[in-house]
């Protein structure tokens, strides 16, 4: 369930947002990965299984169309046994004769955006996107604007749909970041995603402006047969118009196609555009059309991948960077060298697990390996068995010198530093004034950084003697005296203030604005609660309340632990004053009682719901177990529901929800 949940966010996030966050190897990783499991254990196949699914269901603005004919994913192969595996399934289906010959062709895998182009009476009538295989986005007016689509085709079928890659070449992907960058507009990361974020745009003039490029190589719906062979047809779709790639062959043996195969990775590089493998297709129709497909790709096609482009350099140095959120993350300054035409001097190390998986050393010479356009990672370490001494991963924060510690069961080490590491500074004051923490009016994101620069802000302590520089912020661009006394009453007012919504806003790891309730009901003050965490019997005492784990009672006792966070929380306490632990919730029939909500709420937020619960005496949880009282379902629920229904928990929905809380 988890590998196919992480199969389908990557679906979304390459088809449907064009924000890939991993490279195509990975992603083929992972699908190889969910393949071989179902071959294994075929009795837990999901209905909704990657195998099965192509694309992501579409969900912008444009307007939705069905296909007339699925446009259908392709099969990967990653070897030369592989391909010839594929021929012999061939072979087997069609119940050929050994010596049979089995022609194909072999062209270029472009990495771009799929689209179909339809062709009435030899007129465009209507462009769309790929999505899920059976529907896809209208782009036509877009597409209208692509100098490579013809917009009258003579001598076509009264019906044809032609299928290809739209995609923008490297040169003019380039020359488009750019200009961007001039205009302080975005910056794309990689062609494709720039390929496709220019042709789904909602205003066809934003395309017109996008260098965008089509290579036709299939169809769909089609009046009457192009040819009878694949490169027959093709040869159709270039003569009416249609852009074909050069490299486009026939091959008439597999050993031929592995030729054509090896002579494309080679000219890779010095392509115009980006490509990550070589497509086969078996060339008779008569042969394609008996083959048939299986539930998202066709018998008859397979894509050739290749492998992640690799290199050999020295790691030179070893470095380590904080994130917003404390992780610490090690990252490799290399010897620069290219790979696949980029020349890379950083590579990933991901945690410290991964560098004593590797054996890692300042100096070592390493294999890396750029696969699609995210950050290299090493692959081998060449020179692991040379005696020098082990890189030793620090443990404590390079950027504030407070510990670094990584949680049992997890390999992210994290520092510990919270309220005072200037890496997390930014991040940390932003949570603190949200909504759901202190709630500070105008103190936004921008304003927050405006005040990080001009160093007013080190800590959250440091908001309310923001009235000190109202002299200074009058005379800034931007601030008149009511945004500024607007700002400065809107402050002031949270003096005073609940300490829950105070001790959420410090960002404790796990501890969240339930939890947070749950330890101020139990201990009243914030200084009451760092008694007990820095106590002798600090993991028991915390443990011991109700809906805290042995997780938050470590997470309590390492942040408390470190004096640097002691200090700068005396200091806040002292600025902030919050008052001691008044709870709001009266004695109803769910008092004691655990709530979920899930599911998208439609007549309130999340947090409302939440604070209705326990105003209502009921402790609002985030996950269904036996222990669960209530799950109010909203539109889109999903598993916590599937869960709440197989333990015979009690399910309503919002509207009941709201009678409830009318009633008690």
């Amino acid at each position: 369930m988890r590998l196919a949940r992480e199969i389908a966010r990557h679906n979304r996030l390459y088809h449907d947002r064009d924000a890939p966050e991993i490279s195509d190897a990975d992603y083929d990783a992972l699908v190889r990965e969910n393949a071989e499991l179902e071959a294994r254990f075929p009795h837990l196949v999901r209905a909704d299984s990657p195998s099965t699914v192509v694309g992501a269901a579409p969900s912008s603005a444009l307007a939705k169309v069905t296909h007339a004919r699925p446009m259908l994913s392709l099969e990967n192969g990653f070897s030369a046994e592989e391909v010839r595996e594929f021929v012999a399934r061939v072979r087997r289906f069609l119940n050929l004769a050994g010596d049979e010959p089995v022609a194909l062709t072999a062209e270029p895998k472009i990495d771009g955006l799929s689209c179909s182009l339809r062709y009435e009476g030899g007129a465009l009538v209507l462009a769309a996107t790929r999505g899920d295989g059976t529907i896809g986005e209208d782009v036509t007016a877009n597409v209208r604007t692509i100098g490579d689509v013809p917009q009258e085709l003579t001598g076509a079928p009264r019906i044809l749909e032609v299928r290809g890659e739209v995609y923008m070449s490297k040169a003019d992907f380039a020359a488009l970041n750019e200009r961007q960058q001039a205009s302080g507009g975005k910056v794309f990361a990689n062609p494709r995603n720039s390929a496709a974020g220019s042709l789904r745009q909602k205003d066809p003039d934003v395309t017109a402006a996008r260098p965008l490029r089509f290579l036709a190589h299939g169809w769909g719906e089609i009046s009457e047969p192009l040819a009878g062979t694949q490169h027959e047809a093709v040869d159709r779709l270039r003569a009416l118009g249609f852009p074909v790639e050069r490299l486009f062959r026939r091959c008439e043996s597999v050993e031929e196609a592995l030729e054509h195969y090896a002579a494309i990775e080679h000219a890779r590089a010095d392509l115009p555009f980006d490509i990550d493998g070589v497509v086969y297709k078996v060339d008779r129709l008569d042969w394609q059309e008996r083959l048939g497909q299986v539930a998202r790709a066709p018998r008859w096609a397979l894509a050739h991948k290749f492998p992640a482009e690799q290199a050999e350099t020295r790691l030179e140095k070893i470095e380590i960077q904080v994130g917003r959120t404390g992780k610490l993350t090690p990252v490799g300054r290399l010897t620069p060298v290219g790979v696949g035409g980029v020349i890379v001097s950083n590579v990933t190390l991901h945690n410290r697990d991964e560098i004593t998986r590797l054996g890692l050393r300042e100096g070592d010479r390493v294999r890396v390996q750029r696969a699609g356009d995210v950050i290299p990672q090493v692959v081998e370490n060449l020179t692991r068995e040379e005696p020098r001494e082990p890189y030793l991963f620090p443990d404590h924060c390079p950027q504030c010198g407070s510990e670094a510690v990584a949680e049992e069961g997890e390999v992210d080490v994290r520092c510990t530093g919270g309220l005072i590491c200037p890496a997390q500074r930014f991040e940390r004051l932003r949570h603190f004034v949200s909504r759901g923490a202190m709630d500070i009016e105008g103190l936004g994101e921008k304003t927050i950084a405006e005040f990080l620069g001009l160093g007013w802000l080190q800590g959250p302590a440091d908001i309310w003697r923001l009235a000190q520089h109202r002299s200074d912020l009058l005379g800034r661009e931007g601030w008149k005296e009511k945004s500024v006394d607007n700002l400065l009453a809107a402050i002031q007012a949270k003096k005073g203030f609940d300490p829950a919504r105070l001790l959420f806003g410090l960002g404790i790891r796990h501890v969240g604005i339930v939890t947070a309730r749950d330890l101020m009901k139990c201990f009243g003050t914030i200084q009451a609660l760092e008694a007990a965490a820095t106590g002798g019997n600090a993991q028991a005492e915390l443990s011991a309340v109700e809906g805290v784990g042995p997780v938050v009672a470590e997470a309590l006792h390492d942040f408390f632990h470190e004096p640097h966070n002691r200090e700068e929380l005396a200091d806040l306490l002292a600025v902030a004053q919050p008052a001691a632990f008044v709870s709001t919730a009266r004695e109803t029939e769910w008092t004691g009682k655990t709530i979920v909500f899930t599911g998208s709420l439609q007549t309130m937020s999340r947090d409302e719901a939440k604070a209705q619960a326990e105003r209502l005496g009921a402790r609002a949880a985030g996950s269904v177990s036996a222990k669960t009282d209530l799950v109010v379902a909203g539109p889109g629920a999903g598993s916590k529901l599937k869960k709440a229904e197989e333990l015979g928990v009690r399910v309503i929905g919002e509207e009941d929800w709201a009678r409830i809380v009318a009633e008690a």
